[in-house]
């Protein structure tokens, strides 16, 4: 194992299996992201999502994916044209992975590719655990799919941000209050297709901990290209907050905790979760905003 990874994995306590795949995909992340810091992409494109927010600012939830935006709209563009660089970067660094891309049957604004490998080979080469690894299938795989919307919606605001491992790089990222956006347009309106995603409430309660600012304006775009705020006049404070408090008001507590607390260190700050908890601190946050 390069001295690299090994000064990266030795953050992480990795006394079980489970640790270990989730150091191993944290780490996977990195690396992808130094190897496409080696081309232009993040001079087209910036991180946002769950997975930015943890590597970037310490949100202590595991995130599995990787989201990008464009930064302006641009049909000529092709994630499969970064397929090799991202793969090159992972083999460069030890990790058995193969990076693809997603032919989409259909055409859509999101353009998806894969970076897998072998679960057990990578916790033996990298991890250094010894095979049989108990609750790991022989062919159980690490898989991180990797996202772009190259239709963005307008109004986000960025800024750069340096990482030292594997190597010194640096990456374009969503700021805060447009990543706080983000999140919020997925709390709103996700497509749940009858399954609570946990790790959007859980979000949310990490930006209002924070006391991080709302760009507002690139919500209201968010919502107007996906169909869920119409007409001439903004976005207000008043609007919004209904708009959350109709949302508590219909969610499924007990699976939102379900969903998210794999994921979460202390599953213990799970236990308010109910439509009074998350009224009362919206309404407590939008008062000082």
């Amino acid at each position: 194992m390069r001295s690299e990874i090994e000064s990266m994995l030795r953050t992480y306590e990795t006394t079980s299996s489970h640790q270990a795949i989730y150091a191993l995909k944290e780490v996977i992340q990195e690396v992808t992201l130094n190897a496409l810091s080696t081309t232009d992409f993040f001079e087209r494109a910036a991180f946002y999502g769950g997975t930015a927010l943890r590597i970037f600012h310490g949100l202590d939830r595991f995130s599995e994916d990787m989201d990008f935006s464009l930064i302006h709209t641009d049909s000529s563009f092709s994630m499969q044209n970064y397929v090799e660089s991202m793969e090159e970067g992972l083999q460069s660094y030890g990790f058995h992975m193969k990076a693809s891309f997603k032919e989409k049957r259909k055409s859509t604004a999101v353009q998806s590719a894969f970076l897998k490998g072998n679960t057990i080979q990578h916790l033996v080469e990298i991890m250094a655990m010894e095979a049989p690894i108990s609750g790991v299938p022989n062919n159980a795989i690490l898989s991180i799919k990797v996202e772009i919307d190259t239709e963005p919606p307008e109004g986000a605001t960025y800024e750069r941000h340096i990482r030292l491992l594997p190597s010194p790089y640096s990456v374009l990222l969503y700021d805060l209050p447009s990543l706080f956006a983000g999140k919020m347009h997925a709390l709103l309106c996700r497509n749940r297709q009858n399954r609570e995603k946990g790790r959007d409430f859980y979000d949310y309660v990490w930006y209002l901990q924070q006391g991080i600012k709302l760009n507002i304006s690139h919500l209201e775009q968010r919502m107007r290209q996906s169909g869920h705020f119409q007409g001439e006049s903004k976005l207000t404070k008043n609007e919004l907050f209904n708009l959350l408090e109709n949302r508590f008001g219909h969610a499924d507590f007990p699976l939102i905790q379900a969903d998210v607390m794999p994921f979460i260190p202390n599953p213990k700050t799970l236990e308010l979760y109910s439509k009074e908890f998350f009224t009362s601190i919206t309404a407590q946050y939008l008062m000082i905003q």
